[in-house]
């Protein structure tokens, strides 16, 4: 299941602490678009072992300039709280399950 995060549930899933994925999008972007199901898939994969979600930069700007979110996509990782890794564009699958297993252990 892919989450679609807004500030509060995004802060609370981050106090949490468990190994989170989000990809920063927006409506209007092709690759965007072209990364989704790559994401949502994730999301079914790795469902009850960490959390995969999206932040729409456009209705969550705050988020966007919080971390720095250049271009998008960008997907970041984060665990107990602190960004760990971060991918900009669009990639395989492989690129991030590499990086979701790594943190997995």
């Amino acid at each position: 299941m892919t989450v679609h995060f807004n500030k509060e549930g995004f802060d609370k899933a981050l106090a949490g602490g468990q190994l989170i994925m989000v990809d920063f999008w927006a409506d209007w972007c092709g690759p965007c678009k072209m990364l989704s199901p790559v994401i949502e898939g994730l999301g079914d994969e790795y469902e009850g072992k960490a959390i995969v979600g999206k932040i729409n930069v456009d209705d969550e700007q705050e988020l966007a300039i919080r971390y720095g979110v250049m271009s998008i996509p960008t997907v970041i990782f984060f665990k107990d709280g602190q960004e760990v890794a971060r991918k900009v564009g669009v990639m395989p699958a492989g690129e991030f399950t590499a990086v979701l297993d790594n943190y997995l252990g």
